[in-house]
């Protein structure tokens, strides 16, 4: 039994909480002017334009007369979502014989100042000097997050004794007036996502009551912009749900919701806001411009710059290759397309990188070391008239750094390829290429085999077709004698004529069945 009355009164204490609780404003029935027993309060409003103040009686001033003074919020309801916020006023009042009441004045950014007289007088006839009176008024009614200043002069008013004080209404990041004050209620978002048909499904709850509400997927930055995709729930629909299509999962991809009136406050639901590595695609390369460019689809605070991937899987920066990136358009330009060539995105706590040639589809050269009939040498083919470094380099073993001991410059025509001869026996030798009139480029390297047939360079002996390139065209020209020789021999058996006169023309021709 004991235990079944504790839990009831927790219970009644959880329900207490809910509507009155630490967070939650307290709630008046309803406004009105209250004193200390045994006096009788009256308001009435107050004139705009005050007499002249009064020299005050020797020892008043204002901590004598006003003490105890405080200013909070409290709510009034008249039903479900219609609740409206009131100051409360309070204070503690020395009366004297020369002071029967007092005067508060609230203003508002904006607005004209409202001026309330509360007279005190004893229900009996007995002295008011030196008499302590509580006076407590809550008739102000304010906006959520408003500031109100507030001036409590005496009646009448003594020159010097005045109190100035102000106050800031809670805002609607309040859950107790999001749920109740028409100007907080926002409607509550919740949302599933389906990745496989880029769908994005937003139920709505606890919207405002007999209006009807929008819904749209924003783009957030300063502002929420718009992607096109909205909705609007009527009021009478039992259901209050929508599915909106998107194309990628971004961060700043954002589900905004409010009612439908003037000036309704918004709610935001970011469902991927922590998918940072989807701003990493959109990489787009200009290969008549050789320009690679980057665009953030949101506003972001990063370092793009490029740099070339290694076999073991880092990145290395190229020298003067980093720009800060915003929202506006990241472009390099005279860039080298190859597939070592890579972008990467670094915020303040992790780097990304992207590698837009990796699939060689804008690569424009090759290099390669060749053997070819006992001989070694090294090829360049490219697929664009350019010059190139090639550089031998000898590596120790103290350091992984390539000591450059014999250079080139290579000189490749359109389609072509050019070769270097390589002559001599070094051992732990190096071959480095790169483009040259680019201002953005990797260096290709190739290592031969230690202390095997180690070279150093020798001027240019060939610039023409290489031995690929020539396998190439001699099997494209056989498929393509092939598929002429076919299609004249069905053309020959389609429109010669039978008999002596087809055996004639095969004659003619050279052909024998």
């Amino acid at each position: 039994m004991v235990k079944m009355i504790l839990f009831v009164a927790l219970l009644m204490s959880s329900c207490c909480l809910g509507l009155n609780g630490a967070s939650g404003l307290e709630r008046i029935e309803k406004c009105g002017t209250k004193c200390s027993k045994g006096l009788r309060c009256k308001s009435k409003p107050d004139y705009i334009f005050h007499p002249v103040c009064q020299n005050p009686a020797e020892g008043l001033d204002t901590s004598s007369i006003f003490q105890n003074i405080s200013l909070s919020t409290v709510m009034r309801c008249e039903g479900r979502q219609k609740c409206s916020l009131h100051l409360r006023i309070h204070t503690t009042l020395q009366l004297s014989e020369s002071i029967t009441g007092l005067s508060i004045c609230t203003v508002t950014e904006g607005m004209m100042s409202n001026c309330q007289i509360i007279s005190l007088k004893r229900a009996s006839n007995q002295r008011q000097s030196g008499l302590q009176v509580e006076v407590e008024h809550d008739c102000t009614e304010i906006s959520p997050n408003q500031s109100v200043k507030v001036t409590m002069e005496t009646v009448p008013s003594y020159c010097g004794i005045t109190w100035i004080g102000t106050h800031k209404a809670p805002g609607c990041s309040s859950k107790d007036l999001q749920r109740n004050v028409p100007e907080c209620i926002t409607g509550r978002l919740s949302y599933n996502v389906n990745p496989q048909r880029k769908e994005l499904s937003v139920s709505v709850s606890d919207m405002l009551e007999d209006h009807n509400y929008h819904l749209r997927l924003c783009k957030k930055d300063f502002i929420c912009t718009d992607t096109g995709a909205y909705a609007l729930i009527k009021k009478e629909e039992p259901v209050k749900s929508a599915t909106f299509p998107f194309s990628r999962p971004l961060p700043c991809l954002c589900i905004e919701g409010w009612s439908a009136v003037t000036d309704a406050p918004r709610v935001q639901v970011c469902p991927f806001k922590e998918r940072v590595e989807e701003l990493w695609f959109g990489i787009n390369f200009d290969p008549l411009e050789e320009t690679l460019s980057w665009e953030p689809p949101c506003r972001v605070s990063a370092v793009v710059g490029l740099c070339q991937k290694r076999e073991d899987g880092l990145c290395m920066d190229l020298p003067h290759a980093s720009q800060n990136a915003s929202r506006a358009k990241i472009s390099f330009t005279k860039v080298d397309p190859h597939p070592q060539l890579c972008m990467k995105f670094t915020t303040w706590s992790q780097s990304w990188t992207r590698c837009p040639f990796a699939n060689a589809r804008f690569q424009a050269w090759e290099f390669a070391v060749t053997r070819y009939q006992g001989h070694e040498g090294v090829e360049i083919m490219s697929q664009i008239t350019a010059d190139f470094s090639v550089e031998l380099c000898a590596k120790s073993d103290e350091s992984d750094e390539c000591r450059i001991t014999n250079a080139h410059t290579v000189h490749v025509e359109k389609h072509q390829a050019a070769g270097l001869n390589l002559k001599g026996e070094f051992c732990n030798t190096c071959l480095q290429a790169k483009r040259m009139g680019v201002e953005f480029a990797v260096t290709v390297i190739r290592c031969l085999d230690d202390c095997n047939k180690s070279w150093s360079l020798s001027s240019v002996i060939s610039s023409q077709p290489s031995e690929p390139l020539t396998w190439v065209i001699v099997t494209v020209g056989v498929c393509l004698s092939g598929v002429i020789i076919i299609t004249l021999v069905l053309h020959i058996l389609l429109t010669a004529p039978p008999g002596k006169e087809l055996k004639e023309r095969h004659q003619d021709r050279g052909i024998t069945f």
